[in-house]
């Protein structure tokens, strides 16, 4: 098994860490895992992209993604901006932050299965804030575990408590499985 996936976001939403803490997770299943960053100009709000493979065997490719497996989406006006969706391999995943599921169809295409969760929503019903801006990072990875099943929600709590604890730690993982439970499963 080899899985590329590719986080696309904006700075400020954690599109790095969630890269990090979703190779961690692998990891904690008992994969090989890398996460790759990569930052243009560096402020918040400008486009974000990061990297993440996972392989039963070791990884021996240290660069961007080209053809991911998967394709995360922190901001759906990325979408409207870039061309992400094209490169994303036959049967593969687009995953998005959105509250307008069906607005997310016209980006699909043949052989692309499709999930999606209001994980700004979830952030700010439980106070996910940092600097005013909801942070949709750990939501988005609940999604991601719910559709593609490559990593469960166990590991990625446990991923999450490597990195947080008490007050962070608690909304953290109340996002996650919020997320799992409320992503939506469009075409599979």
């Amino acid at each position: 098994m080899f899985y590329e996936i590719r986080l696309h976001g904006r700075g400020g939403q954690g599109v790095v860490t969630a890269a990090s803490l979703l190779a961690e997770a692998a990891m904690i299943e008992g994969y090989w895992s890398q996460a790759i960053p990569f930052f243009g100009a560096e402020r918040r709000g400008s486009p974000v992209v990061s990297y993440v493979r996972i392989s039963d065997k070791p990884i021996r490719i240290h660069s961007s993604v080209k053809n991911p497996n998967a394709v995360i989406v922190l901001d759906e006006k990325i979408l409207e901006l870039q061309n992400i969706v094209s490169d994303i391999k036959n049967n593969g995943w687009l995953i998005v932050n959105t509250s307008k599921t069906e607005e997310i169809l016209k980006y699909a295409r043949d052989n692309l299965k499709i999930a999606t969760v209001d994980a700004t929503s979830i952030a700010l019903e439980i106070g996910l804030i940092i600097a005013g801006w909801p942070v949709v990072n750990t939501s988005i990875l609940g999604s991601f575990a719910k559709a593609t099943k490559l990593v469960t929600l166990k590991s990625l709590e446990k991923a999450l408590s490597n990195h947080w604890r008490n007050k962070e730690l608690k909304l953290n993982v109340r996002a996650l499985r919020e997320a799992y439970n409320r992503t939506k499963i469009l075409r599979c």
